[in-house]
Order: C-alpha cells, then structure tokens, then sequence
C-alpha cells in the first residue's frame, strides 16, 4: 500500500496548541530574557566614537627634477599620506601620548556586579610605582581597592601567572611588592572623606599600553584622493578620547616641526661656527693692515687704491667672487668629506649653480631614513633603499662639489694669472702700496664671506621661526552625538523576541533529541497507518473504565474507538482482533480490556483472550486466577475450552469472558504456531460475535506475527512521550508489506478531553 503524501504546509493551529500546552516555558523564558536584558540595560555604559580629522601637505615632485646630471640616478619623492598615517600610529608617537596622560593606568569606579563606570580625569584611588618599573614592565596588575568609613582599605591585587594578594584594613598609603616592583595605592584628592566606594585601577607598562592602543585606535584615509587622514577612538568616556586625540595630533605636529627644523639646525650651528671663525679672521686682518699702515706711514689709502684701472677693477671684482665661491666649496667639502658626516644634514650655505637645490634632496632623504629608523630597524627593506639612495645621492654630491671646487680654482688661477700681467704694469707702484692693496682685498673677501653667511643665518632663522607642522587640523577632536550599539528600547524589545523564539527551539530540540511524539497529530504526520482512536491518561486507579452508566471522557473516547472499530470490521466473518504494541508499558491491555468491555455494551458476546504468553499480566491486571490458561489448554489433550473460559469481573457487563494467558511454556513459539490454535479460533468464532485479543509487543517477539493468521484486524497501541518516532517509522514498513491485517493504530496517554462537562476517571497501567 502506497504511503499518503503528506502535506507540505505547516500546520499552524496545531503548532499554537501544542507552544500553548507550554505556556509556563514562554513565561519563564519571557521573564529571564527580560530580566537579563534589563540588568544590562542597566549597567552598559554607551559607547561613543571619537572623531579627529588631520590634512598632511600633499606630495611634491621629485626633488630632482630639473637636475639632468643626477636626477635619472637618484630619483626622488616625499613620503605620501599613508606613510604618515606609519607615523601617527606609529609606537614611539603612542608611547609618548601615553606617558603624557597618564593612561597606562585606567580608573574604575564599581558601582555593582559587572558593573564598572571609567573615570577620567579625576579619581578617587591611584597606583603609582617608579618610572624604571613602568618602562619595563611587561605585564598588567589590577588593584581592587575597597575605601571603608572608618579610613581603612581592603585591598585585592591580582597580576601575571595568576599571581594575587589580599590586603585587609590597612591604612593608605599602602606599598605592594611584587617580582615587578613595588606600587604604592593612595587616595586622590578627588576622593571623599567618610565615604565608603569600591575603586578598580588598571596599571600596565609604557609599552604595553602603546600596544593596546595601536590596536583601538583607528587611522585611514578619509579619501583615497585626499590627503586627510581621519582617527577615530570608541570609549565609554568621551573626555579621554577627545584628550588622547588631541594629544596625539599635537604630537604628530612636533615631531614635524622638528624634523623640519632638523636640517635647520644644523645649518645655523655650521654658520655659527664659521660666523666666529671669520670674525677672528676679519680682526686680525684689519689689525695688521692698521699696523702696515702706521709703520710706513700709508694714509689715504683710498687715493692710492685709485691706480687700478677699469679692467683691473672688473678682474679683482671677479677674483673676490671665484675666491669666496671657492672658500665656501672647500667648506662644504671638507664637512661631507668627514666619517662622522656620514649620514647627517649637509648645511646649506651656497646659492647658485645648483648644489644648493641638490644638497636640500639629500637632507629630506636622511630625516626621511632617520624617521624610519625611529620604528624599523636598520635592516628593514624601506630603510636599505633609502640608505641606498643616500649613499648613491652623496657620491654624487661629492663627484658635483669637487668638480664644482675644481673648477673654482681653476677660475682662481686664471685671475690671478691676469691680474699678475697687469701688476706688471704697476712696477713703479711701491711695494708698500701694492702689499697695503693685497691686504685689503684679502680683507675685502674676508668681509664678504662674513656678511654672506650672516645673510644665510638670518635666512635660516626664518625658516625655523616660520617652520609649519606637517598636518593641518581639519576637526580636533569631537564626539559623536549618538552612542554606538542598540538603543535600550530595541534591547529589550530582542530579549522580548528572543524570550518568545527559546521555547519553541527548546521544544523543538527536546523533541528533537527524545524522538517521541506528544500528539494524535504528531503520529498522524510520522505514519500513513489509519488512527483508530485515541485515548486520555487516566488517574482513577480502576483497570476497567467502561461500564454502562459511565459517561467520562476515557468511556466516550472507547465508545468512540468501537465505533471506528466496527467499520473496520466490516464482514460478518470479522471477528478476531490482535491488540499489541511496540513494547511494554504502552497501555496495550489496558485498551483490550475496555475495547472488548466497549463491544460486550452493545449486547454482543464478547471474548478477551491473553496471548501474551511471555509475561502474561492480563490475570493480574483483572484481578482474576492466573489458571486455568490458554497455554494449559494448548498443551493438554484432555482440557475442554470451557475449562478455561471465565466470567469478566464486571457484573454489569455478563456478555464478555476471558481466557487468560495461563502458566509460561518453555517453548512459546512452537505453541503458538500448533494447529491447536487455528481449530480453537475456529471454535471461538462460533461461539461468539467479537474476539479482542491481548498478544505480545512486535518489538520484542515475532509472536503476533505467528497470530496473524487467525487474526481478522490489528489495532497497534502507542503512547505519547513514550513510543519512539523510530517505532512508528518501523510501523510504516509493517503497513506497506501488509504484515498485519487491517493494521490501525490507537493514541493513548493523550491529556484528558472534556465531554458533557465530565473529566475521564480511571488509571492506566
């Protein structure tokens, strides 16, 4: 027999009717997922995100460019906005921030269970240890400091490795030592007297808060076009997030400045040096021409300078300027020459021919190196190209200034050459004239030089006073006016949701994992065998419910499976039924019993017969002799039928008899499959109009399988939260293969129907 399509659509109603049998689990389930989700309405503190916005300077061109003798070679750029995104997360720059507010250490203040309010800027309660201990310290301490009225403190310090220690009613300040170290717990200022409070503080190193926030804080390009690079800080305190923030743009800015003024400052140290160099230089000079002049007697020195003509004026005009550009070369060659020079700023003291422009490259390149080597290690891959680029850079700085110093004093030599042949014109110049001219023209250059460098020192000056940071504030920092996360309302409206959603998935999973059924229903969507009946769980304590002036649920419902029953059986020659189950305990002769006490009602002659004869209880269950039995009569030649046949225990009811199981055989098998039975039926069904009768379980023996032969139908018992799904699945295979004839099933155990406003009495066993 084909197996019924099922259907395809939830059955609703009977999805409520069975969460509403439940009802006390949606109570409870409501009333914790409320209560859970208000408690930490209660004490969640809203989260807000700190914003702070910050432009850098936009990249440059090459530094090279226009260069054509070295551009090719070096190449060039300045470090982009992500490189300075490296910077401002850098660790050494949150290292610095977290030493200037202090936030290697966080202020608690608990206000109840998993309920903890930061503080900042003013707390009740510090922990102070030694700046030698916070540099080095590796780990994390938390001190729960307990202020009682009375002045003292209890004190519970936990650290690393699962270290801690409790301190009760000492008097504060108060030294703890540890491995570490030694931290000291006081009161604050801000801490009120006479007062009793609860005060948690957090301590760590300098570098482990750096890390801590390297991973809190948030840095990006707020564009991928743009040059801002926008922070963002999520805490419970929007006080501490504007201040580290802010503290951190103000650090990114000075290390700007300071790396921009880096070049400067070595430049006016160079020009201070040489500034007192010449000086001396110029002192002496105009002391020894005072001299010359006071022993020869030379006074109008401008007079007699007077000889030069217009050519010899124009060469000397040249030889000061090629003798200063030299000097200056020579300077600046020296001082890249040195080792010590290696990789420091080159000053920058000459103008023209291009080494000025050249010498600026090669400075953003070494505080380009020398930035990097604040967070990398002078192995790291960036760091080698720029040293690279350096090195080759400086070669060629090097190569450029001895060609430009060579050809300085081949120009040198080439006006002295010539202001030599017009000196031979002035022969009749006295030599202490012509010796007063040299002087003087050495003094001349000498001025020059000085008022030269006084000029690049002042120019330097500006720059350093006018020096710019590299990041423009765009937004200091602000706090976004709502919270993160769900609003309280939405909250509890979720835990409202979710208390209504556990049930039905607890239900769910319980079923899921019991396999059994619990409704008519349930049974009906498992297995295409036909629901004979049901039956209610009874609580009277009586085996036998039906009885003719008995209206309760359980006799109408048995009334009701008679009737079922009798369409079933719809032959004359229907008689005998075979009553079994999957296994013990199902309520199998429960239902015989009142089934066939149910067919005796209709003035009918009604047989119940025990064929249970492995665990016979049917005697028992009646409270009637265990003897004379079937077995007795099967195994007996002489035994008459009639000797076994006795009266129900019902007096109301005198058409119904009983046979009982009798004694266990040693061999039930064979005894059940003899002749014997088929010709005792055969009698049985002569004498009387319906046969019920109560065989073994079809999961533990093959015994009603062996009375299927004598049988006409086959009502299978179940029972809710007791029958496996599996058995019922088992059940289909038995339907389909026709191994029991009419086979249909009976629901027991279901909760108790109302009809005619009375309650089933009764109990099952």
């Amino acid at each position: 027999m084909a197996k019924k399509k099922q259907s395809d659509f939830i059955d609703i109603p009977a999805l409520l009717k069975s969460y509403a049998t439940h009802w006390y689990l949606f109570i409870i389930s409501l009333a914790l997922c409320m209560a859970i989700a208000g408690y930490y309405v209660h004490i969640r503190k809203d989260k807000y995100v700190v914003h702070a916005n910050l432009m850098v300077q936009g990249e440059n061109k090459s530094p090279l460019a226009g260069l054509s003798d070295l551009g090719d070679l070096l190449g060039g750029g300045s470090s982009g906005v992500q490189d300075e995104i490296y910077v401002i997360s850098s660790h050494s720059l949150y290292r610095q921030v977290v030493k200037d507010l202090g936030l290697n250490k966080m202020h608690y203040l608990r206000l109840g269970f998993a309920n903890n309010l930061l503080l900042y800027p003013e707390w009740p309660v510090d922990v102070y240890a030694s700046e030698s201990v916070l540099d080095s310290l590796k780990y994390a301490f938390n001190f729960k400091v307990t202020l009682k009225k009375d002045g003292k403190a209890d004190i519970d310090a936990r650290g690393p490795f699962r270290w801690k220690e409790k301190y009760n009613n000492v008097t504060l300040p108060y030294i703890v030592k540890t491995d570490y170290g030694e931290f000291t717990v006081d009161r604050t200022k801000y801490c009120p007297k006479d007062e009793q409070l609860c005060a948690k503080v957090n301590i760590m190193g300098y570098n482990l808060a750096a890390e801590k926030l390297a991973k809190d804080i948030s840095s990006d390009i707020a564009s991928k076009k743009g040059n801002v690079i926008e922070l963002a800080y999520t805490t419970t305190n929007p006080i501490m997030g504007e201040a580290l923030l802010d503290d951190i743009i103000r650090r990114y800015n000075e290390r700007g400045i300071s790396e921009t003024n880096a070049q400067a400052l070595k430049t006016a140290q160079f020009l201070d040096d040489r500034i007192k160099l010449l000086a001396n230089d110029l002192t002496e000079s105009e002391t020894a021409l005072q001299q010359f002049k006071e022993r020869n007697g030379i006074i109008d020195v401008e007079h007699e300078a007077k000889y030069q003509s217009t050519k010899r004026a124009a060469i000397e005009e040249q030889l000061i300027k090629a003798q200063t550009e030299l000097e200056v070369l020579g300077l600046t060659r020296d001082f890249i020459s040195q080792p010590d020079n290696k990789y420091e700023l080159i000053p920058v003291a000459v103008e023209g021919s291009g080494l000025q422009s050249i010498i600026g490259d090669y400075n953003k390149l070494i505080i380009q190196r020398n930035d990097m080597l604040k967070t990398a290690r002078p192995e790291n891959a960036n760091v080698v190209r720029v040293t690279d680029q350096i090195n080759s850079m400086r070669a060629g700085i090097i190569s450029s200034v001895n060609q430009l110093y060579n050809n300085a004093s081949v120009n040198v030599r080439d006006l002295r050459s010539q202001m030599g042949s017009t000196g031979s014109r002035l022969s009749n110049v006295p030599s202490q004239e012509r010796a007063v001219i040299d002087m003087a023209r050495q003094l001349q250059v000498k001025q020059q030089l000085f008022l030269f460098l006084r000029q690049r020192q002042e120019e330097n000056a500006m720059i350093m006073a006018n020096a710019q940071p590299k990041g423009t504030i765009v937004d200091e920092a602000y706090t976004s006016t709502e919270p993160l996360g769900m609003s309280k309302y939405l909250i509890l409206i979720i835990a409202f949701i979710i208390g209504l959603c556990l049930p039905p998935v607890y239900i769910y999973v319980v079923k899921l994992f019991r396999n059994r059924f619990e409704t008519r229903d349930e049974v009906e969507r498992l297995t295409s065998v036909p629901v004979l009946g049901e039956m209610c769980t009874d609580h009277s304590g009586r085996s036998m419910v039906v009885s003719p002036t008995d209206t309760s649920s359980a006799t109408e419902l048995f009334r009701l499976m008679r009737a079922n029953l009798l369409f079933v059986l719809n032959d004359v020659k229907d008689k005998v039924v075979l009553v079994t189950s999957s296994v013990s305990g199902e309520g199998k002769s429960f239902i015989a019993c009142n089934l066939a006490a149910s067919l005796a009602l209709l003035e009918k002659k009604v047989l119940l017969v025990g064929m249970d004869i492995r665990a016979p209880k049917l005697s028992s269950y009646l409270g009637i002799p265990a003897t004379p039995g079937l077995t007795q009569y099967l195994s007996s030649a002489d035994m008459q039928l009639e000797n076994i046949i006795q009266k129900a225990p019902v007096s109301d009811i005198p058409t119904m008899d009983i046979i009982v199981a009798g004694p266990i055989p040693p061999n039930p098998a064979e005894l059940l499959t003899s002749r014997k039975v088929d010709e005792t039926f055969t009698r049985l069904r002569e004498m009387y109009d319906f046969i019920i009768v109560d065989s073994a379980p079809v999961g533990l023996v093959s015994d009603t399988f062996a009375l299927n032969r004598i049988s006409d139908a086959t009502i299978y018992v179940t029972r809710v939260n007791y029958t496996s799904a599996t058995r019922i699945r088992e059940l289909e295979d038995l339907y389909d293969n026709n191994r029991l004839k009419k086979l249909s099933l009976v629901v027991n155990g279901v909760k108790t129907k109302k009809n005619y406003g009375y309650r089933a009495k009764g109990k099952q066993e």
